[in-house]
């Protein structure tokens, strides 16, 4: 027994639309612990439609659409799932009735293209639609399957999987278990370095454990299928703590962890403040540290030094430096960390220069070389050199700069600790 999640809608094969449908029904799936294979997006056609119906009962026992259940022509969900199976249509008058009063409510009349919202196949029985006046069904055509379809508008379909489909699931005997998952991160490590750490756990069945990349991190997908979550959480615990041993600093949390909470945690606990300077990065680091509610409290502000004279001005880079050494360079990357740190009066400073591209690059500083510096409570300081390559992009190179500044941080601060 497994799920298939269909999702009906040209407007999302265009990418007009962004299917957020799919993540949530996966994640209601693990859940409820019902295995969940198969995801197909098909436009709004009856013969494509009845393709992918043909496909889908051959491997899957519950089918889950979503999308074209409104009033326009172009809305086939119901009368093409019927039609597949060679099921008449009827009108439901209590569908109409609901439809009527929601119209009223709003001090308007039902229009009749409506009235085609109402026609549910034989056999099917209504799942019904708090906020919205598209409803959807629950049939079970043919022994072994089991149909259920949503409106494509998410906030609807998601009251109605609570409302409706949860309950009915469980009701079935299905959602006993639930599958539960840990995603790990790490930063400063590539995805093929880190799998072959832990490759050994790639066999494990349960728990199962799965790299991912993501821009600015590795993760590993840590899942347990139990009867209960604690129980999960119980089969995952020893194999994250295993991970988490091998991979040391690298790791740096899990699931709605990023560095930027982490770093924010790490300074509220050590009670201490942070300001930043920044060149190629033009303020994204600031953007990325005020993403935090709360972050006031560790963070005091920054400047944006994009021009020589605003280093030297504000936060007191040398001129001889600027001049022998360039901008991009680890002693102004430094200089800048400390002087925005005693400008703001900042427990820490961080700087970063360097060349985002696609321009600007020289012999010896091509674009994508970056410098990032620390200044402590002590006014130590110290940088890094970085080098994200001339293919990354200027957007790229400018997001990973804010991420290794953050990285670099975090593990000072977890080494004074």
């Amino acid at each position: 027994m497994s799920a298939e999640v269909i999702c009906i809608g040209t407007e999302l094969l265009l990418g007009d639309i962004l299917n957020t449908n799919c993540q949530y029904l996966a994640q209601e799936l693990a859940n409820l612990g019902i295995p969940h294979y198969y995801q197909t997006v098909v436009g709004d056609n009856v013969s494509r439609i009845h393709q992918v119906l043909d496909t889908a009962i051959s491997r899957s026992s519950i089918l889950i659409f979503t999308g074209g259940l409104g009033p326009t022509p172009d809305d086939l969900t119901t009368e093409t799932i019927a039609s597949f199976f060679d099921t008449p249509l009827y009108e439901d008058p209590q569908i109409i009735q609901d439809i009527s009063r929601k119209f009223a409510s709003v001090g308007r009349e039902m229009t009749p293209s409506n009235r085609k919202q109402a026609l549910i196949p034989q056999g099917a029985i209504t799942l019904p639609n708090p906020t919205g006046t598209a409803p959807g069904i629950i049939w079970q055509p043919k022994e072994g399957i089991t149909i259920m379809t949503f409106p494509g508008v998410p906030s609807e379909m998601y009251r109605m999987w609570q409302d409706t489909a949860v309950s009915f699931l469980k009701s079935q005997g299905w959602g006993k278990s639930t599958i539960y998952s840990e995603m790990m991160r790490f930063r400063g490590i590539g995805e093929s370095a880190l799998a072959e750490k832990v490759v050994h756990l790639f066999d494990s069945d349960n728990p199962t454990v799965a790299p991912y990349a993501g821009k600015g991190e590795v993760r590993l997908r840590v899942a347990a299928k139990a009867d209960s979550q604690a129980e999960a959480k119980a089969l995952i615990e020893p194999v994250a703590n295993e991970i988490k041993n091998i991979a040391g600093l690298d790791y740096f949390g899990s699931n709605e962890d990023t560095l930027t909470s982490v770093v924010g945690k790490l300074l509220q606990d050590a009670n201490q403040t942070l300001s930043v300077a920044e060149s190629c990065t033009g303020g994204g680091l600031g953007a990325m540290l005020t993403e935090i509610p709360g972050s006031s409290s560790y963070f005091l502000g920054g400047v944006i030094a994009y021009a020589n004279r605003v280093k030297k001005n504000m936060l007191n880079v040398n001129s001889q430096d600027l001049v022998e050494q360039g901008a991009v360079s680890g002693a102004v990357a430094e200089q800048m960390a400390l002087g925005v740190k005693n400008l703001l009066q900042t427990d820490w400073g961080i700087g970063i220069t360097g060349i985002a591209g696609p321009d600007g690059e020289t012999e010896t500083k091509p674009v994508g070389l970056v410098y990032i510096g620390v200044a402590n409570p002590e006014n130590k300081t110290i940088s890094q050199q970085y080098r994200f390559g001339s293919t990354r992009g200027r957007e790229l190179v400018r997001c990973l700069s804010s991420y290794s500044a953050l990285d670099l941080l975090r593990r000072i601060l977890i080494k004074r600790k």
